[in-house]
Formats: C-alpha cells, structure tokens, sequence
C-alpha cells in the first residue's frame, strides 16, 4: 500500500463542538485580534473561521430580524 493511501485512508476529520466554534466565531466577530493570530491559538485553518464568523453573525440576524427581515 501507498503511503499516500495509507494516509488518506486512517485519517479522519476533526470535529468541534458547537460552543468550541461560537468561541473563536465570537473572537473573530470581536475583531481583537487578526483571524491569522486566531488560527494560531485555536488550530483551526483561517478559512473555517471566517466561515464559522459568518454563520454566527447571520444566526444573529435571523434571530434579531426573523426569517423575514434580513
């Protein structure tokens, strides 16, 4: 077997919970700090945190506005 295959093979996804990722989406929002320190303290790609920052923020206007005010 290739090491390739080997690899792609016993590598699994990782998971977060839900309030792991509220936490950096919060940090993210809050804008303290750049999303590339944040990916750094929480290891988590840059991208995922600019996806989990946009999911929250339109969570909060869907829950301020309703479903049919956005």
């Amino acid at each position: 077997m290739l090491r390739e295959e080997y690899s792609a093979i016993t590598k699994q996804r990782k998971r977060y919970t839900a309030e792991f990722k509220a936490k950096v989406a919060l940090a993210a929002i809050r804008g303290e700090q750049s999303v590339n320190q944040l990916s750094a303290i929480y290891g988590v790609h840059p991208n995922q945190i600019g996806i989990w920052k946009r999911q929250a923020q339109e969570a909060v206007k869907t829950a301020y506005f309703g479903e049919d005010e956005r």
